[in-house]
């Protein structure tokens, strides 16, 4: 497997993999193609990797720019993450994990921020900051990792592409 960043040659390709990684999962409302296909038109997809394997695109992970209401700058929401649903749990959505994490710490970034499982995300080094909030998510769902001592305050502001504007 090789973790590579995202090329316009692949775009059709991570489409179909997120579209089928979140088919009736609980957690989706079937809008993450949308949102890659969003922030990606607005040049928001500030980073995406994909894993892939025998020339099949079997993981993609994205990050974006986002703001919050204490002035917190250079940090990042993580999401969506898709791994194809018959190659998870082989540490694949690790492997692209880690090695967006790295990219962003090497880009100068400040941190990174999601909505997540903090059992899942915490291996990462994620957790609940009290400092941060997001309208609608639960606090212990708000994970964040910063990349240095400062953590940010305020409400985070996810790209407007999340919630279907452009």
């Amino acid at each position: 497997m090789k973790i590579r960043r995202e090329s316009h040659d692949d775009v059709r390709a991570v489409d179909a993999l997120v579209r089928r990684a979140f088919y009736g999962h609980p957690h989706s409302d079937g809008s993450e193609p949308d949102i890659i296909r969003r922030l990606r038109s607005v040049g928001a997809l500030s980073l995406a990797l994909v894993a892939e394997e025998d020339g099949r695109i079997i993981g993609h992970i994205a990050f974006s720019p986002v703001g919050f209401s204490g002035g917190a700058r250079d940090w990042y929401g993580v999401g969506p993450v898709a791994v194809d649903p018959d190659c998870q749990n082989k540490g694949i959505g690790s492997a692209l994990m880690l090695g967006g994490l790295e990219l962003l710490k090497d880009d100068g970034a400040r941190g990174a921020i999601l909505v997540g499982d903090p059992g899942f995300y915490g291996r990462f080094g994620f957790q609940a900051e009290p400092g941060v909030s997001h309208k609608g998510v639960p606090a212990e769902n708000l994970l964040v990792l910063p990349f240095d001592n400062e953590l940010p305050k305020g409400e985070v502001a996810f790209h407007r592409a999340f919630f279907g504007e452009v």
